[in-house]
């Protein structure tokens, strides 16, 4: 780094610079903008230099990578190695379209699979629910029972695939379903790999997905990384995810800072339940939005890694390497995508994958261009693909480790995020009287998260109807054409398809043994046992997702938000 003088001297001539060369031009030309800043309306400097970065020490706040703090990247080689997992989001109507999306996808060269669930699924609901009239198999795909998750992976080893499942309250219930299919399929359970959503706290933060209220979710989920632990050490049972949070309308350094505490949250329900911190934490997964502004985006994945490994060793006393090293998925900023030039769209999430490359993703999402109309078509999808193959054999970003570390920019963006992301972690702390889990729940009680990211999302809103954030093709740049993108459409007869099927499931299988496994999990739920392998033998016996979920909410009763407009 630089020593006093060499500052001194930069100070110097930076000052000389703006009197003799900066200030006629601005008094002649002026800048385009009375104010730069970032999409989460952070201000961004005219210019940096090593004053701004004085305080870094390289040792203590970089290192190499794969050493700790991990600021330059979880892992020595990065993608010299290999490259990120490339995943597309896949799912829609019936199992049977949905396992046909995969093998096209796994024929195109995606290395990794992730799977969307259709909006009953998700809220814990069986297809012939009325609740769920409209709603089959139109977001996502429909999964009643373990049937429908054989059909999803027919021709498909899971012993040599990694799956992503982006489900929350009933997640318990797809995890069970796909240990299940292992069983069936002679894989061992220790060899399934994959990632599961189940971030609860995420929900009642932002998302507003839930069955069962705030603590007996975090309870399930504890169940799951328990079972995890024990049973398939290669999966992550949670994902902690501020993607939803970012799209709720959160800026960059909130979404840093409520997704770590989320994570800091679970690690605390773990060490309650007497799970030992390193054989839990090697198991989180992070999930992160990635925006536009491509230089707050690498500073903000470059400060999680600082701040988790930090506060994992300080606050944790965690020993293994693993249980220090972040480790996080990325998707592309489905809040950013317009309906409006949709094409436009692609630039946006090639600039976002970019960043996230560069921040130093371990798998990646790319969102397709005609998303903000429809499920994505598979032209869509295969050109979302094809930007990350691009970025990764094309562009050279994957040949270099941590490519905008030192540059007094992001060094600076970076600093400022960790202070401003854990301003907000110590707040949080505070609300719990040194429980972060209990200040998450105080938070979510007191609306104090729900007024913080609607007061973002309002600012931003605000800034775009006033010009003063362009959105290329809305608010500047607008054309009159009238766009003629082929939307992928799903027909109406899936929900019959998928009817017929759980009809046929139900008159096949032992209602005996179903309510037998169904009564079972209710005693264990009373009894404050773990939960997933009483789940497991339910799915097995081909128990209905909602004939599980409702058990759940026998036990432990329904939620309702009664936080309003600030």
């Amino acid at each position: 780094m630089f020593d006093d003088d060499d500052l001194r001297t930069i100070r110097e001539g930076r000052e000389e610079w703006a009197e003799e060369t900066l200030d006629p031009v601005l008094d002649a030309y002026g800048e385009r903008k009375d104010r730069f800043a970032t999409v989460s309306n952070h201000e961004v400097d005219r210019l940096y230099t090593p004053n701004d970065v004085a305080d870094v020490d390289y040792d203590e706040d970089l290192g190499f990578p794969g050493e700790e703090p991990y600021t330059r990247g979880p892992y020595p080689t990065m993608y010299r190695g290999r490259t990120w997992t490339m995943r597309q989001f896949a799912g829609f109507g019936t199992a049977e379209e949905t396992n046909e999306r995969f093998h096209y996808l796994i024929d195109e060269g995606q290395t990794g699979l992730s799977t969307a669930f259709d909006m009953p699924s998700l809220m814990g609901l069986d297809s012939d629910d009325p609740m769920s009239l409209g709603e089959v198999g139109k977001e996502g795909v429909a999964v009643d029972t373990l049937a429908d998750m054989e059909v999803l992976f027919d021709g498909i080893d899971i012993g040599e695939v990694s799956t992503s499942f982006t489900i929350n309250p009933s997640a318990a219930v797809i995890y069970a379903m796909y240990v299940a299919l292992a069983d069936q399929q002679d894989v061992p359970r220790e060899r399934i790999r994959g990632t599961l959503q189940n971030d609860m706290l995420k929900e009642f933060i932002a998302q507003k997905e839930w069955v069962i209220p705030p603590e007996p979710s975090v309870d399930v989920v504890t169940d799951t990384v328990e079972f995890a632990v024990e049973q398939t050490p290669k999966f992550y049972p949670v994902s902690i995810s501020g993607y939803h949070i970012r799209e709720a309308g959160s800026t960059a350094a909130q979404e840093l800072a409520f997704t770590l505490a989320d994570g800091f949250g679970y690690a605390e329900a773990a060490l309650e339940r007497g799970l030992d911190i390193d054989d839990v934490a090697p198991l989180f997964s992070f999930f992160f939005n990635s925006h536009n502004s491509v230089l707050e985006e690498v500073a903000k994945f470059r400060a999680a890694r600082r701040i988790y490994s930090r506060v994992m060793d300080e606050r944790f006393d965690a020993e293994k390497p693993e249980s220090k090293r972040l480790k996080f998925h990325t998707q592309t900023a489905g809040q950013s995508l317009t309906a409006q030039q949709p094409l436009n769209n692609v630039i946006r999430v090639t600039l976002q994958a970019a960043a996230a490359v560069m921040g130093g993703t371990q798998s990646l999402h790319t969102n397709s261009y005609d998303e903000a109309l429809a499920l994505p078509s598979e032209e869509a999808v295969r050109i979302a693909l094809r930007t990350q193959q691009i970025i990764a054999e094309e562009s050279g970003l994957a040949d270099t480790v941590d490519p905008l570390g030192g540059s007094y920019a992001v060094e600076k963006l970076t600093d400022e995020m960790e202070a401003e992301a854990m301003a907000y972690i110590t707040e949080i702390d505070e609300m719990g009287d040194g429980s972060i889990l209990q200040g998450i729940f105080t938070g979510i009680q007191e609306g104090y998260f729900h007024r913080e990211i609607q007061d973002s999302a309002f600012e931003y809103q605000r800034r775009v109807d006033e010009g003063k954030e362009t959105v290329v093709g809305v608010n500047k740049y607008v054309s009159d054409e009238e766009d003629d993108t082929e939307l992928l459409h799903v027909s109406d007869e899936v929900r019959d398809r998928q009817l017929e099927r759980l009809e046929r499931v139900k008159a096949e299988r032992d209602d005996d043994e179903v309510e037998a496994t169904l009564d079972a999990l209710s005693e264990a739920i009373t009894a404050g046992e773990n939960t997933m392998p009483y789940v497991v033998d339910a799915v097995k016996a081909y128990a209905t997702m909602g004939e599980i979920m409702d058990v759940f909410e026998a036990e432990h009763g329904s939620y309702t938000e009664t936080v309003g407009l600030a």
